[in-house]
C-alpha cells in the first residue's frame, strides 16, 4: 500500500505494526481474510477521512497562522494604542492631581467662605437685635410725635387765628401807609415845586450874582419877554416849546471883552438830572435856530453824577453853590 498523502512516517509506521501485529495474531483463513479486507477497507476509508480532516486541519492552521499575524498586528496596533493611553492616562493623572490640589483650595475657601457666613449671620443677628431696638424708639417717638402734634396743631391754630388777626391789621395799616405815601409824595412834588420856583426867582432876580462872573452888561428875561423878536424867527410848535424855558440870560463874556453878545438856555432845577440837561441842549438849539449864540445851562442846589457826565461830553454848563463848571468849553463851543 502507498503511504497516504497527509499522514507523516510515524503515523504511516505505527498503522503498518498495528495491521503487521493484527495479521500475526489472526490465522489467516478465507473467513478471516473476508473480514481482514473489509476491516482494511474501513481503515483505508479511516484514512481517507484522517486526509481529508488532516487537509482541513492545515487549512484551518493557515487560517490561524494568517489570523495570528493579525493579531500580533492587532496587537501591535493595541500596543501603541496602549501607550496612548497610558501617556493620557498620566496626562489625566496630573490634571487629576491640579483638579485635587484646586479642589482642595476650593475647600479652604469654603472654609473661609463658612467662617465669614457665620460671622455674617452674626453680625445681622445683631443688626436686627438693633433694627428692632431702633424699631421700639420709633414707636416711642411717634407716639410722643402723635402728642406733640396734637399739642402743636391746637397752638397752631391759636397762632393762625392771631396772625389772621395780624395780617388785617397789616392790611389796614398798609392801606393807611400808602395813603400816607401818596400824600407824602404830593407834600414833596409841591415842595419840590416851591422850590424850584423859588430858585427860578432867585436866579431871575439875582442874575447878576449868579451870572455876572461869566457876563457883562447882562440882562435876564423870561421867554415871553422876548416874545415878539423869537415868535417871527421859529414855528409856533417851537416857540411854544421855548416858552417853557425858565430863564434867558444875555451879555458879553466877561473875560473875552472882544467876544459877541451870547445868549444862555438856562433850566433850574434843586436837583439837576438828565432830563434837566436834555431840555437845556433842546432849547439852546431852538434859539441858535432862531439865529442867537446861544449856550445851554443847568443850574440847581446838587446834580445827579449821570447828568454832570452828560453836561460835561455835550458842553453844557453846570451853575451850583456859586461855581460854574465847564463855561469855557461851552463858549468856545459856540464862539466856534
Amino acid at each position: 500500500m502507498t503511504q497516504l498523502q497527509g499522514l507523516t512516517p510515524e503515523m504511516y509506521k505505527a498503522i503498518v505494526a498495528v495491521v503487521d501485529d493484527r495479521m500475526k495474531s489472526i490465522r489467516v483463513t478465507r473467513r478471516e481474510y473476508d473480514r481482514l479486507v473489509a476491516a482494511q477497507a474501513r481503515t483505508e476509508a479511516a484514512l481517507d477521512r484522517l486526509a481529508e480532516a488532516q487537509a482541513r486541519t492545515e487549512a484551518r492552521v493557515n487560517e490561524l497562522a494568517e489570523a495570528q499575524a493579525r493579531t500580533e498586528a492587532r496587537l501591535d496596533a493595541l500596543a501603541e494604542a496602549q501607550a496612548r493611553t497610558e501617556a493620557r492616562v498620566k496626562e489625566l493623572a496630573e490634571a487629576q492631581a491640579r483638579t485635587e490640589a484646586r479642589v482642595n483650595e476650593l475647600a479652604e475657601a469654603q472654609r473661609r467662605t463658612e467662617e465669614a457666613l457665620k460671622a455674617l449671620a452674626e453680625a445681622q443677628a445683631r443688626t436686627e437685635a438693633r433694627v428692632k431696638e431702633l424699631a421700639e424708639a420709633q414707636a416711642r417717638m411717634e407716639a410722643e410725635f402723635q402728642k406733640y402734634r396734637e399739642a402743636s396743631e391746637a397752638r397752631f391754630a391759636r397762632i393762625e387765628a392771631a396772625l389772621d388777626r395780624l395780617a388785617e391789621a397789616q392790611a389796614q395799616t398798609e392801606a393807611q401807609l400808602r395813603d400816607l405815601v401818596q400824600v407824602v409824595k404830593k407834600m414833596q412834588d409841591t415842595l419840590a415845586a416851591v422850590k424850584g420856583r423859588q430858585l427860578e426867582f432867585n436866579y431871575h432876580y439875582r442874575a447878576g450874582a449868579y451870572f455876572g462872573p461869566l457876563l457883562r452888561r447882562l440882562r435876564a428875561f423870561l421867554p415871553v419877554e422876548l416874545e415878539s423878536e423869537l415868535e417871527t424867527r421859529l414855528s409856533a410848535e417851537d416857540f411854544r416849546d421855548l416858552l417853557s424855558l425858565d430863564l434867558v440870560v444875555t451879555g458879553q463874556p466877561r473875560h473875552l471883552p472882544d467876544a459877541p453878545q451870547v445868549w444862555l438856555a438856562v433850566e433850574v432845577s434843586s436837583v439837576v438830572d438828565r432830563h434837566d440837561v436834555e431840555r437845556a441842549i433842546h432849547r439852546a438849539g431852538l434859539l441858535r435856530r432862531a439865529g442867537l449864540r446861544a449856550i445851554p445851562v443847568v443850574a440847581g442846589e446838587d446834580i445827579t453824577v449821570g447828568a454832570q457826565r452828560d453836561a460835561e461830553a455835550h458842553r453844557v454848563v453846570v451853575l451850583q453853590d456859586g461855581q460854574a463848571l465847564f463855561w469855557e468849553a461851552a463858549l468856545a463851543d459856540v464862539l466856534g
